[in-house]
């Protein structure tokens, strides 16, 4: 299985308009970060966890032309706002695109792309197959979905377990009932918005701890802000088996 990070910046990407910070202003690579999103391919399956603002960009620039279907993990616009983008994939395969999320992003797609459900559609938009999950598994082609369910402060979103790799974004907190869809992981993703405690994200700290409980083989952090510090800064402070995530990077499993 093939995981490439698409995007690991917060809402805001980074750098952030109009700051001059170190980090908004660093020529690394690295500290130049899209809105959270990650490519994965299976054997039989190519998916794209959550779609941005730079959705269309992070397609062209990584050269991706195979997508079976889209998981959101919640509806806030820095994870959704690019989903019209798809529309290609609809075209080429003249089919419906598959689109999975909870009840309430499943909802805040059909509002705010009414346009792609109705019965008198504008050509050339998109046309959606959207699955409500919640905790049962799925499956794209013949690959396994297992939903996790998550808080984003008092929002219930959702990660993703493909195989031996679980994806957490945005997350505050981490239900019970959902460690053990968490055991065993050879990969674990997980955000980290900063240095400083927030009410809606895991702060770097936080991120480490959750690490340490699930003990996974390896962890990666992303959905990171500009107030996480410089790549090169921070990334010899982690753990052994922690790596900081930067847009581009590809992990094999």
């Amino acid at each position: 299985m093939k995981i490439k990070f698409l995007g690991t910046g917060t809402s805001t990407g980074v750098p952030v308009i109009g700051c001059r910070c170190p980090v908004c202003c660093s020529n690394d690579v690295r500290d130049r970060r899209f809105r959270s999103s990650l490519y994965v391919k299976t054997d039989d399956a190519a998916i794209v966890i959550d779609t941005g603002p730079d959705f269309r960009t992070q397609m062209l620039d990584n050269e991706i032309e195979q997508l079976d279907a889209v998981l959101i993990t919640h509806p806030h616009k820095d994870h959704l706002a690019g989903l019209d983008d798809v529309k290609p994939f609809t075209w080429m395969n003249e089919k419906t695109f598959p689109v999975y999320g909870n009840n309430h992003t499943i909802d805040t797609i059909k509002t705010e792309f009414s346009y792609a459900f109705e019965k008198f559609r504008y050509p050339g938009t998109p046309t959606f197959d959207t699955y409500e999950v919640e905790t049962e598994p799925f499956t794209i082609n013949s690959t396994e979905i297992i939903p996790i369910p998550l808080l984003h402060y008092k929002l219930p979103i959702l990660g993703f377990r493909i195989k031996n790799m679980a994806y957490i974004t945005d997350a505050s907190a981490i239900p019970d009932n959902s460690f053990s869809l968490l055991k065993n992981l050879d990969i674990l993703i997980i955000n980290a918005l900063r240095k400083k405690p927030h009410i809606a994200h895991f702060s770097i700290d936080e991120a480490l701890q959750m690490i340490a409980t699930i003990a996974p083989k390896k962890a990666y952090l992303t959905h990171v802000s500009h107030d996480f510090g410089r790549y090169e800064e921070i990334a010899p402070q982690l753990p052994e088996n922690v790596y900081l995530a930067f847009d581009g990077l590809e992990v094999f499993t």
